[in-house]
């Protein structure tokens, strides 16, 4: 027996499931078709990648002078537990010729007297050009006394992640500029396979991108990853899967369709002429790493130039992912305000044929299967139950809107992991293996409802255009780094709490 309140929505609800019932169950059979479609592509990826890396030459390329030199830019707030051990990692990267360059962006903590303790830096009278426009206003410029480490620290008023950034631009020496996050973790090659791209083909290539991994659960010794585990929580394993779908599957498949719209800001790499040419990232763009790699795509269409945006499969940067639920919101609701900010921002550029693949199917597909998908997915969680409730729908229907919303995805969530383990495979224990998979199950069980909700929120923000906030980031340590700390931006943008832009 129903009551009177539920009664009132029996019409309403009726004429809504007779006209919707088909279309969203279409939504999301395309939906979850274009994520298996990814998937395919990436195998095809991975599968030319393995078969060609035997004869890749990294140990030549390590010992030409021909390779092109990188400058390894980090922004860095507040990162005093871990920055010596990710500034000597960096500087250790197998690589010919690379220096790194940190911008101290406005730390109140000890961040630069640790560096300047492990490194004896002294500072120099140093001009930095001003190729980019930038709001906090250098302060000092040091490198190591001993003259041969390649190591420059910039300090700097606080200003946000985006403009600490752009001063590394314009502080980098060299003609690639790699963007890789304060607290991540770069495998030994990584340089060397992230910039293979532009050794290959220096007159198109003007960006790769990496891939982003959760350090959540692995040992770290010295700032190296040496061996991978499943991460204790839940929270944080079903993130692993998460960044293994968007990553090493997702963009690798849009960078086969030609179509890579995206590259992550955590390990991202950039011809230097070309960020200067677009203006660089934007500080008031809460989806700051997103709306470069857009302007790139969109600056080069307009110019009428033979280029190329790349995923690369190989080079892994690990990051630490949230472990608590309000973290994980607050991440959540900031990503998917990015993804409005930069699809509002450059609208001009969907559907148009001048912006080729990235227009006519990229920029479209974040629209349609990004940024709608979690409204039309809450709609599903909270009307069907009421209308079986009320008998409109029978548990036939139900079914069929269960197993092809989330039963398609939990199949797609599978078929990356296996194309990831039969291609890489990172997990040595048959334990974290079947881990994953009770986690591609788990993910579909309120993990994925609560995160649609919190995607909602982050676009109602936008759409209300209140204050962007960056919110807080507590973190557990790399293993054998510091111990646990929380990091407040106090700017906006200040600096990014996680891997994916």
């Amino acid at each position: 027996m129903t009551s009177p309140s539920l009664e009132l929505l029996r019409e309403p609800l009726a004429v809504f499931f007779e006209v919707t019932q088909w279309p969203v169950l279409a939504y999301f059979v395309l939906l979850n078709t274009s994520y298996l479609v990814l998937v395919a592509l990436a195998a095809v990826s991975l599968t030319q990648h393995l078969r060609r890396d035997p004869f890749a030459g990294y140990d030549e390329t390590c010992a030409s002078p021909l390779t092109p030199a990188v400058s390894v830019l980090v922004p860095a707030h507040d990162e005093e537990a871990g920055i010596v051990t990710a500034v000597d990692a960096m500087l250790g990267l197998r690589y010919p010729v690379h220096e790194v360059v940190v911008v101290d962006d406005g730390s109140r903590d000890a961040t630069f007297a640790r560096l300047e303790e492990a490194h004896d830096l002294v500072e120099v009278p140093r001009v930095v050009p001003q190729d980019l426009p930038t709001r906090g206003r250098v302060l000092s410029v040091h490198v190591p006394r001993d003259g041969r480490t390649p190591l420059v620290v910039v300090r700097t008023e606080n200003s946000g992640r985006s403009d600490a950034l752009n001063v590394g631009v314009n502080v980098a020496r060299h003609g690639i500029v790699c963007f890789v996050d304060a607290d991540s973790i770069l495998d030994p090659d990584a340089l060397l396979t992230v910039t293979k791209p532009f050794a290959d083909d220096p007159e198109r290539v003007v960006a790769s991108g990496g891939v982003v991994r959760a350090v959540n659960g692995c040992r770290v010794v010295a700032g190296r990853v040496v061996e991978t585990r499943m991460p204790r929580g839940w929270l944080a394993r079903i993130q692993v899967v998460e960044y293994l779908r968007a990553f090493m599957l997702g963009r690798a498949g849009w960078s086969r369709a030609g179509a890579l719209a995206l590259i992550s800001g955590a390990f991202g790499v950039y011809r230097r002429d070309v960020v200067v040419a677009v203006g660089g990232l934007d500080p008031d763009c809460i989806g700051e790493d997103f709306e470069l790699c857009v302007k790139v795509h969109r600056a080069m269409r307009d110019a009428g130039r033979d280029y190329r945006v790349v995923q690369v499969a190989e080079p892994v940067s690990w990051t630490e992912v949230p472990s608590t639920r309000a973290v994980l919101a607050s991440q959540r609701r900031r990503w998917h305000r990015g993804l409005w900010e930069v699809l509002h921002r450059h609208r001009d550029m969907l559907g148009n044929p001048r912006y080729g693949r990235v227009g006519l199917v990229a920029l479209p597909y974040y629209v349609l299967f990004e940024l709608v998908a979690p409204l039309l997915e809450l709609v599903g969680v909270l009307v069907v139950p009421l209308g079986l409730a009320l008998g409109l729908v029978d548990g036939g229907e139900a079914l069929r809107f269960l197993l092809i919303a989330y039963g398609y995805a939990l199949f797609v969530s599978v078929a990356a992991l296996a194309v990831e383990e039969f291609s890489f495979h990172r997990y040595g224990r048959w334990r974290d293996l079947g881990t994953a998979l009770v986690v591609c199950v788990l993910e579909n069980v309120g993990y994925r409802q609560l995160t649609a909700l919190w995607r909602v929120q982050g676009l109602w923000a936008a759409l209300r255009r209140t204050e962007r906030v960056w919110g807080v980031m507590t973190r557990t340590g790399f293993g054998d780094a510091a111990p646990a700390r929380d990091l407040q931006a106090p700017t906006v943008g200040a600096r990014h709490a996680d891997g994916l832009p």
